[in-house]
């Protein structure tokens, strides 16, 4: 099979604002398409990468939710893995747990320990695994998950503060300090992982994708100390990088979506999509990552906002519909709405809800297709 291989490295909890300041990930822009404005459609691990390997949005493949995994209506929504694993590429996934994404068409679904294991080191042997399978004539799907910016904030800020206690929300240098040390740590990763993969010269033959599945809040907003709880952009833009052999690097502006990534990946690969599922919500950017234009799409993203209880409700109650300039907010559970001129604030302070009729009318329209 001539097909390159596919590499996913999917960097929990990473911010977008710390990889335009980092590095690492700056030097990635000199191979790689970055997409510097791409928006998930869930701020919690599951329902936004149930999105990207399905390509649609939770509302309509059953997973919207932290409680959800089981919905996925596998029988209607192919993902990328089956996609992959009819054509005989070897599939394989490390991950947290078993619930984070989908676990069919996978040879081998593997779980880490996120409080003992060694991800690095973890981690660089399946590469090696793997370029030994592909050395043999076997292609191969990897997706490596790595966790420990959520497990840093797991002990140190979800399992010691609330979503509104005044120590943390009242000491942000302290919570960016934090955030920036176990950010230092995942770009001490992803160098070691990507000069292995060099090493090994499996970035000649592979398709690799570096991304984030959402943002991390340092205390921007009370009622939200980590994720999940809210609709607002420290948590919804993250950072994505396509690095594939004869790639021309390019910075990429323009809004997409991580339900896109699933579709770019197939067209790629020149994989079509099926006509025994239905249609996803995603469309494919390869054509923006060849220098031409296409057409932005609206954003929509939701999650649960858990309010005053100490668990996520079932059902998603926060939505949101975002185009680069625009953020229109609606609060379920209490039937408020919020506007955000994206350009003029992006730090989503001024709420501009009976300001400008016109744009809020027209996004308000468009976020109840998604109620």
């Amino acid at each position: 099979m001539n097909r390159k291989n596919v590499i996913i490295l999917m960097i929990d909890g990473g911010r977008l604002d710390r990889a335009l300041s980092s590095t690492v990930f700056n030097r990635l822009k000199n191979n790689s398409a970055f997409f510097s404005q791409s928006v998930t459609y869930g701020p919690h691990t599951i329902a936004a990468m149930h999105a990207v390997f399905s390509g649609t949005y939770g509302n309509r493949t059953g997973t919207d939710s932290y409680w959800s995994t089981f919905k996925f209506k596998k029988d209607k929504f192919k993902t990328l893995t089956e996609y992959l694993h009819d054509l005989e590429y070897y599939t394989l996934a490390d991950v947290v747990n078993e619930l984070v994404i989908p676990k069919q068409g996978f040879d081998k679904f593997l779980i880490h320990d996120e409080l003992k294991d060694d991800l690095t080191s973890r981690h660089c042997n399946y590469l090696e695994e793997m370029s030994k399978m592909n050395s043999e004539g076997k292609n191969f799907f990897l997706y490596q998950q790595y966790s420990n910016i959520h497990t840093g904030i797991m002990n140190e800020v979800l399992k010691v503060y609330d979503n509104f206690s005044d120590e943390y929300f009242s000491n942000k240098e302290k919570n960016e300090q934090r955030y920036d040390k176990l950010f230092a740590d995942a770009e001490i990763y992803l160098e070691t992982i990507l000069q292995h993969i060099k090493t090994l010269e499996l970035d000649k033959n592979s398709l690799i994708l570096i991304m984030s599945d959402h943002g991390i809040s340092v205390g921007e907003k009370i009622g939200e100390r980590a994720y999940g709880a809210f609709c607002y952009d420290y948590t919804l833009r993250t950072f994505t990088y396509f690095v594939y052999p004869e790639i021309k690097p390019i910075e990429i502006k323009q809004q997409v979506r991580t339900i896109d990534f699933m579709p770019t990946i197939l067209d790629y690969l020149n994989i079509p999509l099926s006509e025994k599922f239905e249609k996803i919500d995603g469309e494919s950017l390869l054509s923006l990552i060849n220098g031409n234009s296409i057409e932005e799409k609206l954003a929509f993203s939701e999650t649960g906002n858990p309010l005053k209880d100490n668990r996520p409700p079932e059902n998603p109650n926060t939505k949101s519909i975002r185009s680069s300039k625009w953020k229109f907010i609606f609060n379920e559970y209490d039937g408020s709405k919020e506007l955000y001129d994206l350009e003029s604030d992006p730090s989503e302070e001024s709420n501009l809800i009976g300001k400008n009729l016109e744009i809020e009318n027209i996004l308000w329209k468009e976020i109840q297709n998604y109620l």
